[in-house]
């Protein structure tokens, strides 16, 4: 059964309070687990972890598309790719503390699958499936934001084209360039940076996005679009 400890992180740290307590038992419960215990009534997790692969793709398609707006159609596919994998989402149920919920039958007990990768990308996808159903769209962007979305914007899932770099070599083919970023603006509301590009003192382009990284990689492709 979920801990009560745990049941307290989720309040305290993520101010998630089930109203429905059924899901969140059958969030973290594997079908051995159900199986060997039918008296208990609990379902296994899959048309959760089913629901929540949906919920989890639609969500961060979403957050992608809003905040990463110099990327093209290929390179947010690829980000999301990152995301979403299994590594991805197992590191995220590791990190909050799902391994130790799991509802586990004695075999697969016994044969590790507590920390089987495969395995906790599960629990997470049903996790965030019991959520939406609990309590809607609004709660599972509330938990992204405190856990997952920090993650994105730090850019430990960036694989896009390193524009910076490209640029970088490109203009020092020759010798020695002083390549400057500047912000001129910062919005709060939504978050928009706007940064000039100078090389040598020379101004070759501006960017924006909604940090100041992604503003730099902005500015660093309309440059090199601009030289090629």
């Amino acid at each position: 059964m979920v801990s009560s400890k745990f049941i307290n992180q989720l309040a305290e740290k993520y101010k998630i309070k089930f109203n429905n307590k059924k899901l969140l038992e059958e969030a973290f419960t594997h079908s051995s687990y159900a199986n060997e215990h039918p008296e208990s009534g609990i379902r296994d997790y899959e048309k959760l972890e089913f629901l929540g692969d949906a919920v989890l793709e639609l969500a961060i398609s979403n957050y992608l598309y809003r905040n990463f707006t110099s990327l093209n159609e290929g390179e947010l596919t690829r980000m999301r790719s990152n995301i979403v994998d299994t590594e991805g989402f197992a590191e995220f149920a590791y990190k909050f503390g799902f391994p130790a919920e799991i509802n586990l039958g004695r075999g697969e007990e016994k044969a590790g699958a507590r920390s089987r990768k495969t395995l906790l990308e599960d629990v997470f996808e049903a996790f965030n499936g019991a959520l939406f159903l609990d309590q809607g769209m609004d709660a599972v962007e509330h938990f992204l934001s405190l856990t997952v979305y920090p993650l994105i914007d730090a850019g430990k899932f960036d694989a896009s084209r390193d524009y910076k770099t490209d640029l970088q070599e490109f203009l020092q083919q020759d010798g020695p360039v002083k390549i400057e970023y500047t912000v001129l603006k910062e919005e709060q509301t939504p978050s928009r940076f706007t940064v000039q590009l100078k090389a040598d003192g020379h101004v070759l382009a501006q960017g924006q996005g909604h940090n100041k990284k992604t503003a730099e990689q902005d500015a660093a492709r309309a440059a090199l679009a601009r030289l090629n």
